[in-house]
């Protein structure tokens, strides 16, 4: 075998680096820009081609060789960024690049992209988010380093192999554009590919929309009970609290956005006024019926204590004195008038209390003949509300199929 020094690999190598300075932008015309080659793919390798004019030489005077490794830390490389990096780039450090015999350098590059997104949250679930991620040169204009497309921008758009299906996204489209973005610093080359992606609803139907649907018609199921009846104010804090739990619960699921809100969380709030709304109605009524029970029956109880300390007055001392001396007939005659008298304001008595009592009925027919209509309005309002959000959400679900 011949010796590890008189290899071709080893001679090509040292050919290459022996003059080689990686501080110079590989060109031998400095009019002529460095056009460097961008390609994509969603979780997958980032392509960054380019071709240095110092890096290339005859395959013919090397055993044939058209393409060797050389360590990343001994050439020129170009300043590409994105510009919508929120942390420090995440990618395992790879060494080395390939160089062809025409000079072209690939240099592939893994990276974990933690980005600025605006998130569109109003259709959650059933939303679809556009993400852009932005490549240019930080100090090098477009007469230095220009940007192109290593492949047709319809292939990148509808390559769909290398993306992660995690279970919750799916990838729609990488489009892409090209533009030149001017400053007073100069013009510079950029590239724009918007990663489109929609969310798989099916787990959050299961553990969100179909049990707000749920509590919904728990809640719809409480308008049947009276309106004075104590049991339905039980209940109906049993669905508030049944509300507040589960919008707690929705609050860690539901991503966050300063921009907008979930149309589901939208919802959802309206239906909780709905319900408080219905409980303090519910509350009210139940107490001025309470109260009024209570003041119809003290008023005759009063009445008849009164009676009862007038009668009481109403005795002749001189009559109890003189008592022993008078005879029964005398008694029994004296007695009468005070007898007819009880008896008349006995029925005095009677007579207001039943018709305070018919007062205090009218009174409350007149209440929950009120009270009827507006829970009748609260009813149709609820039943619009949840008629609404299900056409809408099922809309939701039409929309995001169709794409």
């Amino acid at each position: 075998m011949p010796h590890p020094r008189n290899s071709a690999l080893r001679h090509l190598t040292k050919q290459l680096l022996q003059q080689y300075h990686k501080e110079v932008r590989p060109v031998h015309n400095w009019g002529e820009p460095t056009t460097v080659y961008l390609d994509l793919f969603v979780h997958a390798v980032l392509d960054v081609v380019w071709y240095d004019e110092f890096l290339s030489w005859n395959s013919s005077m090397f055993d044939e060789i058209r393409e060797i490794s050389l360590p990343l830390n001994t050439i020129w490389t170009p300043d590409i960024v994105i510009n919508e990096f929120m942390d420090t780039e995440r990618s395992p450090d790879l060494p080395y690049v390939y160089v062809n015999s025409s000079g072209t350098i690939k240099n592939f590059k893994p990276i974990q992209v933690v980005s600025a997104c605006s998130l569109q949250t109003y259709a959650f679930p059933f939303d679809i988010q556009n993400c852009s991620l932005t490549f240019n040169s930080i100090l090098h204009t477009v007469e230095d380093i220009d940007l192109g497309f290593l492949r047709n921008r319809e292939d990148v758009k509808h390559d769909k192999k290398a993306f992660l299906n995690d279970g919750e996204w799916e990838l729609l489209s990488v489009s892409s554009t090209y533009n030149v973005l001017q400053s007073s610093a100069g013009d510079f080359a950029q590239i724009q590919f918007n990663v489109v992606i929609r969310r798989r609803p099916l787990a959050y139907v299961v553990s969100l929309l179909i049990p707000s649907i749920f509590l919904m018609l728990m809640d719809l199921g409480s308008f049947y009970l009276p309106p004075n009846c104590r049991a339905r104010i039980i209940f109906k804090t049993s669905v508030l609290v049944g509300y507040t739990v589960f919008r707690v619960n929705m609050a860690n699921e539901v991503p966050r956005s300063a921009g907008n809100t979930s149309l589901i969380g939208v919802f959802f709030t309206v239906c909780m006024a709905f319900l408080v709304l219905s409980l303090s109605k519910s509350v009210l009524l139940v107490k001025f019926l309470h109260n009024g029970q209570c003041s119809g029956w003290e008023q005759p109880l009063l009445c008849l204590q009164r009676d009862a300390d007038a009668d009481e007055s109403r005795v002749d001392p001189r009559a109890q004195c003189a008592g022993v001396t008078e005879s029964p007939i005398y008694q029994e005659h004296q007695a009468q008038p005070g007898t007819l008298k009880e008896v008349w304001f006995q029925l005095q008595s009677i007579n207001n209390y039943l018709h305070t009592q018919d007062q205090m009925d009218k009174q409350e027919v007149a209440w929950l003949a009120l009270l009827y209509r507006f829970d009748q309005l609260l009813f149709r309002s609820y039943l619009t509300m949840l008629g609404l959000y299900t056409v809408t959400l099922c809309s939701l679900w039409v929309l995001w199929s169709g794409l």
